[in-house]
């Protein structure tokens, strides 16, 4: 299966808040739904992260 990249997530679905992302302090916050809709984890410890992908401590 393959995997859209960020672009062509923007081009194709429009962003809705609330359902993608939230705004907190002025910073949007993606949500579970969007990040598994994106289909991949970026590895930046997302907040809601589907994957709980955390970076090992040195």
């Amino acid at each position: 299966m393959k995997k859209r990249t960020d672009q062509e997530l923007t081009i194709r679905e429009p962003l809705v808040e609330g359902i993608d992302y939230t705004v907190e302090n002025g910073n949007w916050v993606f949500t579970k739904e969007y990040h598994l809709k994106r289909g991949y984890c970026c590895k930046s410890e997302c907040r809601h992260c589907p994957w709980g992908f955390k970076k090992p401590l040195k």
